[in-house]
């Protein structure tokens, strides 16, 4: 009861726009591996490899995703990012 309770109470957002979100309409993100992977948890380590910086000084331009910047939210004390205009 208090799950259905407490589920009914979060705010939902409602667009008008209907139309489906574009690659276009997304931003770019540029990523830049600054410090070393070396002696972190693997966990991080896997992130950096999945976001593609294997190196120092890699850097990456990407899609700005829920999914990429949750990424670089958990390892964003080795990256450097920037916005791509």
């Amino acid at each position: 009861m208090l799950a259905i309770f407490l589920r009914a109470r979060t705010p939902i957002k409602i667009t008008s726009d209907k139309s489906p979100v574009t690659k276009r309409d997304m931003k770019k993100i540029k990523i830049t591996l600054v410090k070393s992977p070396i002696d972190r948890p693997e966990r991080q380590k896997q992130t950096l490899k999945a976001l593609g910086l294997n190196k120092a000084n890699a850097a990456k331009e990407v899609e700005a995703t829920p999914q990429i910047l949750g990424m670089v939210r958990k390892v964003e004390h080795l990256v450097k990012v920037e916005e791509v205009a």
